[in-house]
């Protein structure tokens, strides 16, 4: 076998065996350039060395070059020939108001189809110089220590397979030779060559010099990515520390204990705080306006620092990261017996029950509807007590000012009936032997710290 086969397909097979895959499902993100060709054509080979694998493959249509169908033919033909099944994604990328560069965008609908495939795991063809040059890149966008941890060859995915980079220690130049060795074709993206893209100038303009002057720089940048991960794995272990010792009694950061830990700390246990809710890694002045106002902010205060993924708060000495969650209606929401209805990205469920819960027959004497919060409303969720202000209750029941104007509040006609978190008004409670039903909030997952 010639040299670069062997050390490509030798290099799969340890990598593969030390995560125990006999059996499981291996899909491999194919482009239809060198990389993964090289990457499904060596799966593929593996397979008459006894690896035992359902192997498949994805295809991801951004449809942002004229050639788009023609990849997506040429990667249709390549996975019949290894007798491997495909399946070709097509997605909308938005070229405009998204927010975001075009590049960013399709790489966040390709990971989304990626996370949504049926397989356990989820092979992708990055190699060595990809990693020198994702780690570069990083280094010059101002990354902290996780981002200059490059690719890791291993990640969850929520939800989704787990994803993996078993060529990552490979140098581009074995992948080519590799394809030579067995005369593969394969696609060129046409938007590679352009170096208008930043990422393309680093490959094509900055790396080769760097490469004379350093010979052998792709693999040192390589190790210091390793080094960074290292070192981003022990910042954790310190968060969690520091969390263990600052965590009060409702299971949050205690703003008191937050504020006795040096700063270098305490913007160490933030961030993991953020990134454990699904933010992005936060920008370093952001992190550093963030740590002066929970600085000087008292215990018994409030406080609300923004970011582009949602809002820190200081309530009831308590730190709170909320993500931006999508908005609840404006206006009312008229109930017509359905079993649930849409609420901001949540739902209330309405079940049908008996002798327990909202009188059936009481709620349906005037037309019914949720409503948010508006201000001003009373209700009496205990019979031996009078009609209270809910501005009262939610205060007394802890819940966040950030969240009382997305509560659902049920209506019947101009009495309120139901308030999430509350209760159910005592005029309207089901008699024992009557039909009712049962209103319950059912929030969508969120990451919480």
């Amino acid at each position: 076998m010639p040299a670069a086969s062997q050390q490509v397909l030798q290099t799969l097979s340890v990598f593969l065996d030390a995560r125990r895959l006999p059996g499981d499902r291996l899909c491999v993100g194919l482009s239809g350039g060198r990389d993964s060709v090289v990457l499904v054509h060596a799966l593929a080979a593996l397979r008459g060395f006894g690896l035992a694998v359902d192997l498949s493959a994805v295809h991801v249509n951004h449809g942002l070059s004229a050639n788009a169908d023609t990849w997506a033919a040429f990667c249709d033909t390549l996975c019949r020939a290894l007798g491997i099944p495909l399946a070709v994604v097509r997605v909308e990328v938005p070229r405009f108001g998204c927010g975001e560069g075009l590049e960013a965008a399709a790489r966040r609908l390709r990971h989304a189809v990626f996370a949504g495939c049926d397989a356990d795991w989820l092979a992708l063809a990055h190699h060595r110089d990809d990693q020198a040059e994702t780690i570069l890149f990083r280094l010059l966008r101002g990354a902290g220590v996780s981002g200059a941890a490059g690719m890791p060859a291993e990640r969850l995915q929520a939800g989704g397979p787990r994803l993996i980079r078993p060529l990552l220690d490979l140098p581009r130049s074995l992948l080519a030779a590799y394809a030579e060795e067995n005369a593969l074709h394969w696609v060129e993206d046409e938007s590679n060559a352009d170096s208008r893209h930043r990422r393309n100038h680093l490959r094509r303009q900055v790396m080769p010099r760097i490469e004379e002057r350093f010979p052998g720089a792709a693999q040192v940048l390589a190790r210091a990515g390793r080094h960074f991960a290292e070192a981003a794995l022990l910042l954790e272990e310190l968060a969690k520390i520091d969390r263990a010792a600052a965590v009060g009694v409702q299971g949050r950061i205690d703003l008191a204990r937050f504020k006795m830990l040096s700063k270098a700390r305490a913007g160490n246990l933030l961030r993991s705080e953020l990134l454990a809710a699904g933010f992005q890694a936060p920008e370093a002045r952001w992190l550093e306006e963030a740590l002066r106002q929970l600085a000087t902010v008292g215990t018994g205060s409030e406080t609300c620092v923004a970011t582009r993924d949602g809002e820190v708060h200081v309530y009831r000495g308590e730190l709170h990261v909320v993500r931006h969650r999508p908005p609840v209606a404006e206006g009312p929401l008229p109930w017509r017996g359905e079993a649930r209805l849409p609420w901001g990205g949540d739902q209330v469920v309405l079940r049908s029950t008996h002798g327990i819960g909202i009188s059936y027959r009481l709620l349906l004497s005037a037309p019914v509807c949720l409503r948010r919060r508006l201000g001003g409303e009373r209700i009496q969720p205990d019979p031996r007590r009078p009609l209270r202000s809910l501005r009262k209750l939610l205060q007394e029941a802890g819940v966040p000012p950030w969240d009382r104007a997305r509560l659902p509040l049920l209506w019947s006609g101009e009495r309120l009936v139901w308030v999430a978190g509350i209760g159910i008004d005592a005029a309207f409670a089901c008699a024992p032997d009557e039909p009712g039903v049962m209103p319950v909030w059912e929030t969508a997952p969120q990451p919480t710290a």
